[in-house]
């Protein structure tokens, strides 16, 4: 099949998925290259193998709430790929989960995971169970009927959940405590885990101090560093929590952070205080940013997400990391960060800068990092954790810490390489995508028509 011929396939057959689609042309696109190189590949349909989920698992959660009033949500588990390990991949709980946007972030776990260099299938799951107003109880009712059916397609050596957007410490504890008595063993199913029942240090930030080691890494190619740059963050989750926190140890200055309801400017940045009261607020708390604007007396700006445009990104700065969610970042934002002539954008969350604003930053020099190379940092972490469970060992802080680094560099080093090769020097897009290609088809080539 050609290019388009390709293309066209996968939109047929996932003509209402549009995030999925948005997701494979990305890479398609990319690894068009690859594909013209290697006919091998071509004949073995390589690329719409990858792009249908090996299994989609669908299924029911009833679950009863504290006014003793039955609910009903959906469940998902999409096994997306196998080709180099277990399945990978986070559960999120949100009310905007459907099967478009989890085969989207399981297309996308296939690659990033293989980056990593650790052995990680692809794959991603939730449901659109909303956490938010809900009770210890009801979470904890609801954790136990998702764990009742999803406990039937998981383990430790097939596909290993995580967490992910509403699914935090609470939730995983809740499920890994339902798996246990359902299975009656102990064992590594689930990732993110405590400190004291099989969890790993540094699991929480890994994402966020991923994602500026990664720019670090960026930076230095331009003989530059962070040190001294105002950064723009966007969110106020985990994330965005821990990509501050490294900011700010490496000598930079985070100017804003935002949730649902809008985003807050401090003109002075962010201090390790200030950030204490943030992950107090939104994780124990669970209030809105405006309480920060409140206590520091900066400013706070509404944002309706029907606008055109999102004025955080119109906030003079050297960097921008947005770390909220898909499409945060759209053409309108993209002109306004060259407009600023911001050096470099590095995706926190998955796929949060449109394929329009994508093109904006790259045609205009403006260093950019996808999300599956920069964010990759959570999941190498869980996969540290996998091994830390299958060998029966904790590892300390410092060297799960120092293991991170490597794998970042790793990644970076890896998608210039791949980029350079196919004739797309800088271009850590194009990088990317290729060298986590590569490992997967190369796998699936070896392992035969499965």
């Amino acid at each position: 099949m050609s290019f388009e011929e390709i293309l066209s396939f996968v939109k047929k057959r996932n003509a209402h998925e549009l995030e999925f689609i948005q997701a494979v042309e990305e890479v398609l696109l990319s690894v068009a290259p690859v594909l013209d190189r290697h006919a091998e590949y071509r004949n073995l349909k390589i690329f719409e193998r990858i792009t249908e989920p090996e299994r989609l698992i669908y299924f029911r959660v009833n679950w009863m709430d504290d006014q003793g009033q039955v609910q009903v949500n959906r469940g998902y588990r999409v096994q997306m790929s196998s080709a180099i390990g277990p399945y990978k991949g986070g559960l999120r709980f949100h009310p905007s989960v459907t099967a478009s946007v989890l085969k989207f972030l399981a297309f996308e776990q296939i690659f990033k995971n293989a980056l990593t260099g650790l052995p990680m299938g692809g794959g991603k799951g939730g449901s659109d169970f909303d956490p938010k107003g809900k009770s210890d109880n009801e979470v904890m009712r609801f954790c136990q009927a998702f764990m009742s059916e999803l406990a039937r397609h998981i383990d430790d050596r097939t596909d290993v959940p995580a967490g992910d957007i509403g699914v935090g410490g609470r939730e995983i504890g809740f499920l890994f405590g339902a798996y246990k008595k359902i299975k009656n063993e102990f064992s590594g199913v689930l990732t993110g885990k405590g400190i004291g029942w099989g969890g790993s240090l540094i699991r929480t930030e890994a994402t966020g101090y991923g994602l500026i080691y990664f720019a670090e890494n960026m930076m230095q190619t331009k003989k530059e560093s962070l040190k001294g740059k105002t950064c723009l963050v966007s969110g106020s989750g985990n994330v965005a929590q821990y990509a501050i926190e490294k900011i700010m140890h490496f000598g930079g200055k985070v100017v804003t952070a935002s949730d649902s309801s809008g985003f807050i400017y401090d003109e002075a940045g962010f201090t390790p205080e200030k950030l204490v009261f943030l992950i107090d607020l939104k994780d124990v708390r669970r209030g809105r940013i405006k309480e920060y604007a409140d206590k520091y007396k900066c400013s706070f700006f509404a944002v309706n997400p029907k606008d055109d445009f999102n004025p955080l990104w119109a906030v003079p700065a050297d960097c921008a990391f947005p770390c909220a969610t898909q499409n945060e970042v759209n053409a309108k934002d993209a002109e306004h960060l060259v407009k600023n002539k911001v050096k470099l954008l590095g995706e926190g969350a998955n796929m949060p800068t449109s394929p329009e604003a994508i093109n904006i930053l790259i045609d205009n020099g403006v260093m950019y990092a996808p999300g599956k190379a920069s964010n990759a940092g959570g999941v190498a972490t869980s996969g540290l954790e996998m091994t830390q469970n299958y060998m029966g060992q904790n590892w300390t802080r410092e060297e799960v810490d120092k293991k991170l680094i490597g794998i970042m560099k790793t990644i970076h080093d890896t998608s210039l390489a791949a980029a350079k090769e196919y004739g797309k020097p800088g271009n850590y897009m194009v990088g990317a995508n290729i060298a986590g290609f590569l490992k997967v088809a190369g796998a699936m080539q070896a392992q035969g028509l499965i």
